[in-house]
């Protein structure tokens, strides 16, 4: 014989619905906190120097070169301005780059690549980004450049100043003042 199924009773239906809105909230809570908790970069500036914010879009420059330190693996791109200098000779030309140049170091720690064949190092975690920027009106006592450094913590996924001032690079970079205060060449491609 055929039994009827019971409907639900409204007690059986608001325990349902507290139960789903609960679930509902813990999930929001979380996501809510991630992206709370989610840093900008854009944000971050170097005290009394350089912003993030300046540097927009600099994932995305053509690269001048790649370094190696005993440590890690750099890359370092130029925004179009200063990618049209290096290709026109500057600083080898003995000219200087121009205004609104802009430059990134990009830093990771280095691993030896598992899959290859062969031994090569491959970028693993992030360890900073750095920037320089060309502008004698807001520079003039660094030869037109700033200089900015933002370590990555991993752990929560954020940029922190590594310096203080727009400054902090000059007395390094002043050993290539003959390259106009650059020490990364643009190689034969």
């Amino acid at each position: 014989m055929f039994k009827m199924p019971s409907l639900p009773t409204p007690r059986s239906v608001l325990a349902v619905s507290a139960t789903a809105g609960a679930a509902i909230a813990v999930v929001l809570a979380i996501l809510g906190g991630r992206a709370i908790s989610a840093q900008d970069k854009y944000t971050v500036q170097v005290p009394n120097g350089l912003a993030f914010s300046e540097f927009r879009g600099y994932e995305n420059w053509e690269y001048v070169a790649v370094s190696q330190t005993e440590n890690g693996i750099k890359v370092i791109a130029a925004n179009p301005t200063m990618m049209d200098a290096y290709r026109d000779g500057v600083p080898g030309n003995g000219k200087h780059f121009p205004e609104g140049s802009k430059i990134v170091k990009i830093e990771w720690t280095s691993k030896k690549n598992p899959e290859s064949p062969y031994f090569v190092m491959v970028p693993d975690t992030l360890k900073s980004v750095s920037f320089i920027e060309k502008d004698t009106k807001r520079f003039p006592d660094t030869h037109g450049w700033a200089y900015a450094q933002f370590r990555y913590e991993a752990g929560a996924d954020s940029f922190e100043p590594n310096v203080n001032g727009a400054d902090c690079g000059y007395a390094c970079h002043t050993i290539v003042a003959a390259k106009d205060y650059i020490f990364t060449a643009y190689g034969k491609r």
